[in-house]
């Protein structure tokens, strides 16, 4: 399923979407999860992000993915995210495709955001199960047949069962597929028997595309057939996961497994502290450290104090990843 020709139309934005809300390409290759840069409680680091852009663009990636989980999405003010979506799409200026996560627990809320991201230039809206109380998979379903009406964009669907505590179920994404303005999964479950099951649906929807969200298994998942990866460590090495995407592409197994021993060197970062949210500090440390964006984090948590970040400093020093044969 990869093409690597394929990704390069992508990136110079050509790729767009035809009549109904089919995709004319499939969305593959890199898509970071962006972080989204803070100065405080409720304040964009406005040229932290233009940095943090600029650097993911430069180095090769198919698209950039905000309001995610990585992003802290819904932990955000509406006005605060309204402000990260129009500048986004003012900085990225349609050389790469922009994905907006529109998650949350209100109906209203979540087509107010998609309205905001068709307004401000977006290319495809981004949705796990709304969390809090669990749906049942009926009730799901019931959902998105109300919800994709009134969405001015496409939707990704996000499988994130670990923290919505609702999976997509295989029966209610067979049932997704039969509506056009659906276009892909983001799958975040770590469950490659899950993954390897939805490759078995896509030949209901050629034109699905389906990206694995733990960078750990982004080889693995290309190999089996899926069609790239929406990688946090994008965010820090963004050339170091697309290369490895084309590698897997392109069958080489002797530089895939170089580059995947790389980025799972990445994963050292994440490992710093002891809770959850230790996989955002570690990577709002690194950028703050490479002077790409402050690493305010949203509350309830806060950023890694000195010793922590004394340790991110060494791990980066130690990843002076040069090239790969």
């Amino acid at each position: 399923m990869c093409n690597i020709v394929h990704v390069t139309i992508l990136q110079d934005g050509i790729a767009r979407f035809g009549h109904h809300g089919r995709m004319t390409n499939n969305y593959q290759g890199i898509i970071p999860p962006l972080v989204t840069p803070l100065t405080g409680r409720d304040a964009l680091d406005v040229a932290g992000l233009e940095r943090l852009v600029e650097h993911v663009i430069a180095g090769g990636v198919s698209g950039i993915f905000i309001l995610g989980t990585t992003g802290e999405g819904p932990s955000l003010g509406y006005r605060l995210r309204r402000e990260l979506i129009e500048r986004t799409c003012q900085l990225v200026r349609r050389r790469v495709r922009v994905l907006v996560g529109i998650t949350d627990t209100a109906f209203v809320e979540s087509v107010q955001v998609a309205r905001w991201s068709a307004d401000a230039g977006a290319d495809a809206v981004v949705l796990a199960p709304p969390y809090y109380l669990p749906e049942a998979q009926p009730e799901l379903q019931e959902y998105l047949e109300c919800l994709v009406p009134e969405l001015p964009l496409p939707l990704f669907l996000y499988n994130m069962p670990s923290l919505t505590k609702v999976q997509y179920e295989l029966e209610t994404l067979r049932r997704a597929m039969d509506n056009p303005r659906i276009i892909g999964l983001k799958d975040s479950s770590g469950n490659m028997t899950y993954f390897h099951r939805v490759i078995g649906l896509l030949p209901h929807r050629p034109d699905w595309s389906l990206l694995i969200g733990p960078e750990e298994m982004l080889a693995d998942a290309v190999f089996a057939g899926g069609h790239g990866g929406v990688s946090g460590g994008a965010n820090l090495f963004p050339r170091l996961y697309v290369d490895l995407f084309q590698a897997a592409c392109a069958g080489d197994i002797a530089r895939t497994r170089v580059l995947h021993a790389q980025v799972m060197r990445v994963g050292d970062l994440y490992r710093i502290g002891r809770y959850s949210s230790a996989i955002i500090k570690g990577l709002k440390c690194a950028l703050s450290l490479q002077g790409i964006c402050d690493d305010c984090m949203a509350e309830p948590f806060q950023r890694f104090r000195e010793p922590e970040r004394a340790r991110i400093q060494q791990l980066l020093k130690e990843m002076n990843f040069g090239p790969t044969p």
